[in-house]
């Protein structure tokens, strides 16, 4: 049988540091090549991106939406869907998470005429009802995380690979190779990896791991930055698409070597602020894209059928999920955890706001007798802002680097639309003198004093522009091969 392989580049145009001026950029320089490059080699692939995600880029770079559509449209691209915004959804009330899943799918079936079911979670972060959350949502596949997976539930991982959780630390993310050391001569762990894992509620997990997308990676970047002679050449990844081909028994299975960002094809991302604490963001990276197109041309060179997530489910029988529910709560991709988010500065300010007006956005539903505030447009509305507020990027970086001040911006300004409209409800609903349930006018101080704290902080982007040693102290990558 013939091998499967999943090439599953994700998009986030609400990054950190990445200015709404830009995005366009950021979509022509790595979007548009990635669908171009599956039109040129007729390479199927699968793209994610979040609501608002594409809804600029439909507003801003039409002819790369169309492309998009077109794709889609051929069966080339399968469209991969995730919350409306770039959102921790492990650090959010479910029904907040749920509402903003099916929000994301609503923006992909309204932009491009397709309804996903493939999710993708933000940065892999993990709670014990995500898997709920997803099927509820009308998914039928869910791409997970393998490094969280394996360190949770294989009992002497951890203790091999010296690897552990700690929302003090960034990420493991260079170091997760040490994961292969111990499972290479382990067939029942590694078809966790080569096969969907089927879960009780019926939603298959298909999983990624570090251990393929950091070499990978910095293949695509071209980079050594002091850490080895020369840059990862061809040849190193193809011996690892060929040792984990060969792993895979009688070719019944497939691999998923690229579910990283789509903007590291293109650009160099945020490679050297996460990597080195370099104030470097979204640099022209016009090489990356040729070696992009050598990753898939090397893989049909060594046998593997190019297939997206939904022809990985129909084409290669399910194993039985185990060990998911052990999964811990709180963590996250490259070895890090979804708790970090919630460790920041910034976080630690904006999160309990958040809670406090959906808490009274809820009081007032229940007043009202209203169970389902989906099925309200007003109340559907400001659960959609409180979305926006949750967004990740204005909650990351850690320091010594930070989120960009229009990050912080946005998950404010949010926060004051959301305060604004409950007050029309209430005013609406003649209730506006029932402050016990909410209280706009204090709220509005609590937005406007928080909005000054954050405000009055250094950021990262404006204090360290000009400083080649910004990131003195930060991790450096330590991967075996790097």
């Amino acid at each position: 049988m013939q091998p499967g392989i999943i090439f599953l580049p994700h998009g986030n145009l609400q990054y950190s540091q990445l200015p709404p001026a830009r995005q366009a950029w950021v979509s022509t320089r790595s979007y548009e090549p990635l669908f171009d490059l599956s039109e040129r080699h007729d390479a199927p692939i699968a793209f994610e991106a979040s609501g608002e995600t594409l809804e600029i880029v439909a507003r801003e770079t039409p002819r790369v939406m169309e492309k998009l559509r077109r794709g889609i449209r051929e069966g080339r691209i399968e469209p991969v869907a995730s919350p409306h915004t770039h959102i921790m959804l492990a650090n959010i009330e479910p029904e907040l998470g749920l509402d903003s899943l099916r929000n994301g799918l609503d923006t992909w079936e309204r932009l491009t005429g397709a309804r996903p079911v493939t999710g993708w979670n933000p940065e892999c972060s993990w709670a014990g009802f995500i898997p709920g959350i997803f099927r509820a949502a009308g998914f039928e596949t869910l791409i997970g995380d393998a490094d969280s997976y394996l360190l949770s539930s294989v009992p002497d991982l951890r203790q091999a690979t010296g690897l552990r959780f700690d929302v003090r630390g960034h990420s493991n993310k260079n170091a997760l190779f040490k994961i292969e050391r111990v499972i290479a001569d382990r067939p029942e762990v590694l078809r966790t990896l080569f096969r969907p894992n089927l879960l009780s509620n019926g939603l298959k997990v298909i999983l990624r791991s570090d251990m393929l997308c950091n070499i990978l990676l910095w293949y695509l970047m071209g980079a050594t930055e002091g850490n080895r002679d020369q840059p990862i050449r061809t040849g190193e990844v193809r011996a690892t698409l060929a040792r984990w081909r060969d792993r895979i028994p009688g070719g019944d299975g497939f691999l998923l070597p690229y579910a990283e960002d789509a903007e590291y094809v293109g650009t160099t991302a945020y490679f050297y602020v996460k990597q080195f604490g370099l104030a470097r963001f979204f640099e022209p990276a016009p090489d990356s894209v040729g070696r992009f197109e050598k990753i898939i041309m090397l893989a049909r060179e060594l046998g593997f059928r190019l297939i997206t997530p939904r022809e990985a489910v129909a084409n290669y029988a399910p194993i039985p999920g185990r060990g998911f529910e052990c999964i811990e709560n709180g963590c996250a991709w490259h070895g890090g955890t979804a708790k970090a988010w919630t460790n920041t500065p910034h976080a630690r300010l904006l999160d309990p706001v958040c809670r406090s007006v959906y808490q009274g956005l809820r009081a007032i539903a229940a007043h009202l007798k209203i169970d389902d505030m989906r099925r309200d447009a007003a109340f559907r509305e400001v659960m959609r802002r409180i979305g926006t507020a949750y967004v990740s990027d204005a909650r990351w970086p850690p320091t010594p680097t930070s989120p960009g001040r229009f990050n912080v911006r946005e998950a404010l300004d949010a926060l004051d639309f959301a305060n604004e409209d409950i007050a029309a409800i209430m005013s609406a609903r003649g209730i506006a003198t029932h402050t016990g349930l909410y209280s706009p006018g204090i709220m509005r101080t609590q937005i406007a004093a928080i909005r000054d704290e954050l405000m009055a902080m250094p950021y990262f982007e404006e204090q360290n522009a000009a400083r080649p040693d910004a990131g003195a102290g930060l991790e450096t990558p330590a991967h075996a091969s790097l």
